[in-house]
C-alpha cells in the first residue's frame, strides 16, 4: 500500500493497443508529484498570496510571516542547529551553484556524483580536485582518506544517496575523517531526503542541500542549510532587491545570510510547499518508510535479476563492504528506492519506450546526469533507471517486471525507432489526453539523458 496519497495517483494514459491503464510512476527520482496534502497547502495560501519583506499590507504580513515559518520547518526537517541559516533555493542545482560562490579553498568530490554536484565546483577559484570513487565503498572513503592527506582542501562534497543506483555513503565517517583535516563536508540530499531521515546534528556535516520537486513538492522551491559563517560573506548569489542593506551608485553594503542570497521576490508558495512536504514526511514512521522502500527494492532487485538479459548495476559489491569497512552487514544503510538496470542486446532509450507504450510505465533512459560515472562503469550508452516512493505498491513493480519479461520474449507490438537520438515509436496513435492546449507528445530527450 502506498504510504502517503499523491495528486494525480488514478491517473489514466493510453496504451498503443487502444486501451488505458493507471499510470505506475516509478521515476519519481527524477520529479516526483505532489502529496495531495501539499497541494491542498498550495490552494490555502494561495489566496493570502502577497510581496514578501516588503510590504505593510496585511496580505503582505501574512505572506512574510508564512515564508520564514516555512524558512524554520524546513531547517528543521534537516535538525538545523541554532547557528545554522537556511537560505531557500530553487532546487539543489540552484543551492550548490550558490555554495560554491562561498567556498574559501578547494573543493574535494568523487566521480560519482550528479553533474549538480560536480560542475559547479570548477567555478571555485582554488579549484576542485574529482577523484575516481574505486570499486568498492571502502576504497571510495580510502581514497578520500588518501586526498585529504595529500593536499589541503576547504570542502569535502558528497552525495547523501546515488541518483543512479541509490547506494549511500556513510556520511558520519566521512564527516570525521574530512573535519580531522579541517575540511567541512557538504551533502547533496536531493536522492536520500524523499527516502531517509537526515540530520546535519547528529552526522556532523556541514551543509545540506535538497529540492522540493523530489521531495513531493514540485512547486520550484529547494534549500541550502548549514553553518552560516561562510554564506555571510560569500558571494551574493543573486545580486537584486532585498539581498542589500545599502546601494550607492558606485558601492553596494550586502545582507548576511539568507537575504543576501535570496535576491529579487521569493517563491512564498514553493517555500510553503516544500514546508508542507517536509512536515508530511516527518510525521511517517521511520520504520515503516524503510520497510516499505526495502520490501519494494527487493522485490524488484530480484524479479528483474531472475530474468535472464538483464544486469542490475551497483557501484560497489555488497558482499565486500562489512570486512573491508570493518562493520556488520546490518550497520551498513541499505540502499534508497532506486534502481538502474540494462537489457541486454536492447537500448535504454527502447526500453523505455516500449514500457511507456505498451504497459503504461515511467521510467528514466540515458546517462542520468552522471556522466563520468556511466562512463567508468561502461555503460557509455545509458541504462534505465527505476524509482521507488511513497506512493509506489506492490503493482507498480510487478507490472515493471512484467514489463520488461514481455520484451525479452519479444511481445512487442509497435515499432520503434531512433530520431534525433530518441527513441520514439514511428507512428504514436496515443491520442493527446493531457492538460488542455497539448497538440502532441513531447520528446523525451534532455542534456543530462540521452546517450547521443
Amino acid at each position: 500500500m502506498p504510504l502517503l496519497p499523491l495528486v494525480g495517483s488514478a491517473t489514466q494514459v493510453p496504451l498503443l493497443d487502444g486501451t488505458t491503464t493507471t499510470y505506475a510512476n516509478l521515476d519519481v527520482a527524477a520529479s516526483a508529484p505532489a502529496l495531495q496534502s501539499v497541494a491542498a497547502r498550495v490552494a490555502e495560501v494561495l489566496p493570502w498570496y502577497a510581496s514578501v519583506h516588503r510590504g505593510a499590507g496585511y496580505l503582505s504580513q501574512v505572506s512574510t510571516a508564512l515564508y520564514e515559518q516555512s524558512r524554520q520547518q524546513i531547517g528543521a526537517y534537516v535538525s538545523a542547529r541554532d547557528d545554522d541559516v537556511t537560505v531557500i533555493t530553487r532546487n539543489t542545482t540552484d543551492a550548490v551553484n550558490l555554495l560554491a560562490g562561498c567556498v574559501p579553498g578547494r573543493v574535494l568530490v568523487l566521480d560519482i556524483e550528479h553533474h549538480a554536484n560536480l560542475l559547479p565546483w570548477r567555478r571555485v577559484a582554488s579549484g576542485v580536485s574529482v577523484v575516481e570513487g574505486r570499486d568498492s565503498l571502502a576504497g571510495a572513503v580510502a581514497v578520500l582518506a588518501d586526498e585529504l592527506a595529500r593536499d589541503s582542501y576547504a570542502l569535502v562534497a558528497i552525495t547523501g544517496a546515488s541518483n543512479v543506483t541509490g547506494e549511500t555513503l556513510p556520511v558520519g565517517e566521512i564527516v570525521t575523517l574530512a573535519h580531522a583535516h579541517g575540511a567541512r563536508v557538504f551533502v547533496d540530499g536531493a536522492q536520500l531526503l524523499a527516502h531517509r531521515r537526515f540530520s546535519l546534528a547528529a552526522t556532523g556535516a556541514d551543509y545540506v542541500a535538497f529540492s522540493g520537486h523530489k521531495l513531493y513538492a514540485p512547486y520550484g522551491a529547494g534549500a541550502l542549510v548549514g553553518r552560516r559563517d561562510w554564506l555571510d560573506v560569500g558571494t551574493p548569489y543573486l545580486a537584486g532587491g532585498g539581498a542589500v542593506d545599502d546601494v550607492e551608485v558606485g558601492e553596494t553594503t550586502w545582507q548576511p545570510a539568507p537575504a543576501r542570497h535570496e535576491g529579487g521576490s521569493p517563491n512564498v508558495v514553493g517555500a510553503a510547499a516544500l514546508a508542507a512536504a517536509c512536515a508530511a514526511l516527518d510525521a511517517v514512521d521511520p520504520v515503516e518508510l524503510d520497510r516499505h522502500e526495502a520490501a519494494l527494492r527487493g522485490r524488484l532487485v530480484a524479479g528483474l535479476t531472475a530474468l535472464d538479459g538483464v544486469d542490475v548495476i551497483r557501484l560497489w559489491p555488497a558482499e565486500a563492504e562489512p570486512e573491508a569497512i570493518g562493520r556488520a552487514v546490518e550497520e551498513l544503510a541499505e540502499p534508497v528506492g532506486v534502481v538502474t538496470f540494462t537489457v541486454r542486446g536492447i537500448e535504454p532509450g527502447r526500453v523505455a519506450a516500449y514500457l511507456s507504450a505498451e504497459h503504461g510505465l515511467g521510467v528514466r533512459d540515458g546517462r542520468f546526469c552522471a556522466q563520468p560515472l556511466l562512463k567508468r562503469l561502461g555503460l557509455s550508452a545509458g541504462a534505465v533507471r527505476a524509482s521507488i516512493g511513497v506512493g509506489t505498491s506492490v503493482a507498480d513493480v510487478d507490472r515493471l517486471i512484467a514489463g520488461v519479461r514481455s520484451l525479452l520474449a519479444g511481445d512487442v507490438t509497435g515499432d520503434y525507432v531512433l530520431e534525433a537520438g530518441v527513441w520514439t515509436l514511428a507512428e504514436d496513435p496515443r491520442p493527446i489526453v493531457g492538460p488542455a492546449g497539448l497538440s502532441r507528445l513531447a520528446d523525451t530527450a534532455g542534456s543530462c539523458g540521452a546517450a547521443v
